[in-house]
């Protein structure tokens, strides 16, 4: 896994979406980028596909850390690259996305999803100060406030499996939290997105919130649906 070597070239078409997207933003839109983190990356590097359980990644990150090690070394240093050229290139906030982050043990999830990411975290602010950092851990639970902790990141974004009352109770107040709304909700619209809505806006009242689905909308998903939910959220 030493020999791994990013080829960046593929990257341009990205930046220059980013370009072009930004050049036709109205001034108040803030632009996004967003990579995947290190774990979530290597599961699919090392199956080559996606899975149910990670078990190939986990397996040999259990049978061969060293390797792995390096595996994640050489993601946290692209992503990094990507990143940074992302930035450079529009976008005003960046998000790292650990889809699979849920499925690791407590001393794996520190190992594997923390130090990279607190790295990562550690690097942009060297590279690139002003640019704020959310993390989105999907499923890791009670492990929310280790990783707000630990990795540093300015906003925290939470899944639909998180009760919304907990987190602002059990994260530092002074962190921003994106979400969570479940994306079925949505989807179901009329009383269960307004009762859904309710929740997460008189939970997250008293502390920064930006207002967000729990994990990635549904294709099927009406427009009049999304129509009513930024209806709501903006009165």
């Amino acid at each position: 896994m030493s020999g791994l070597r990013p080829d960046t070239s593929k990257l341009e078409p990205i930046y220059e979406t980013v370009r072009r997207v930004v050049a036709a933003l109205p001034p108040a839109v803030t632009m996004l980028g967003f990579a995947g983190s290190p774990w979530t990356v290597a599961t699919y590097m090392v199956a080559g596909e996606g899975s149910k359980d990670q078990a190939a990644a986990r397996s040999l990150a259990y049978r061969d850390p060293e390797a792995f090690g390096r595996l994640i070394e050489t993601i946290v240093a692209a992503t990094v690259d990507y990143l940074v050229g992302q930035i450079d290139a529009g976008v005003e906030a960046v998000q790292l996305f650990d889809s699979w982050a849920g499925s690791l043990a407590p001393d794996e999830f520190l190992r594997w999803v923390v130090a990279p990411n607190r790295a990562i975290v550690e690097a942009l602010r060297a590279r690139r100060p002003d640019v704020p950092i959310i993390g989105f851990p999907k499923g890791i639970g009670e492990k929310l406030p280790i990783y707000a902790r630990e990795t540093g990141v300015d906003a925290l974004g939470i899944d639909e499996t998180i009760d919304p009352a907990w987190a602002a109770e059990a994260l530092p107040s002074h962190l921003p939290v994106q979400g969570n709304l479940d994306p079925l909700a949505l989807l179901a619209g009329g009383v269960a997105l307004a009762n859904a809505v309710s929740r997460i806006r008189t939970a997250f009242s008293n502390r920064p919130h930006i207002f967000n689905l729990g994990h990635g909308i549904l294709p099927e998903t009406p427009v009049v649906h999304v129509e009513k939910l930024l209806s709501m959220v903006r009165a």
